[in-house]
């Protein structure tokens, strides 16, 4: 297999501390290094992979609505409910299947599509 895992995830942003505040108030990540790279950005640590926030100055009008086949990317989670509780205690919209199925889709500031995943639910 050419791919051996995932290294990051990259999402646009148009305004970092707004998106400094969701990435890391709201979904708990931290912080860690970015070299220069003459763009405005920030990267998180999320298990054994990163993501990446890329800023820009706009975003055109889209097509992005909270939906299950919206590009997005998945995040694993430990316990659904208090996931699924903890985005509503944030005023987010939470779209959601059954703790049974175990996946929760809501939207960062910017419009991007992010799920979650509880383990042994999704294969």
């Amino acid at each position: 297999m050419l791919a051996r895992g995932v290294h990051h995830l990259s999402f646009t942003v148009t305004d970092l501390e707004r998106s400094r505040g969701f990435y890391e108030g709201v979904l708990g990540l931290e912080t860690i290094p970015r070299p220069e790279l003459g763009i405005g950005g920030i990267w998180y640590a999320a298990g054994n992979a990163q993501i990446h926030l890329i800023e820009i100055l706009s975003r055109q009008a889209s097509d992005t609505r909270l939906s299950p086949i919206a590009n997005h990317n998945a995040f694993a989670i430990d316990d659904y409910q208090k996931v699924v509780d903890h985005f509503r205690a944030h005023g987010l919209e939470v779209l959601e299947t059954s703790a049974e199925q175990g996946q929760i889709w809501i939207q960062d500031p910017d419009g991007n599509v992010l799920e979650f995943i509880a383990p042994g639910t999704m294969r």
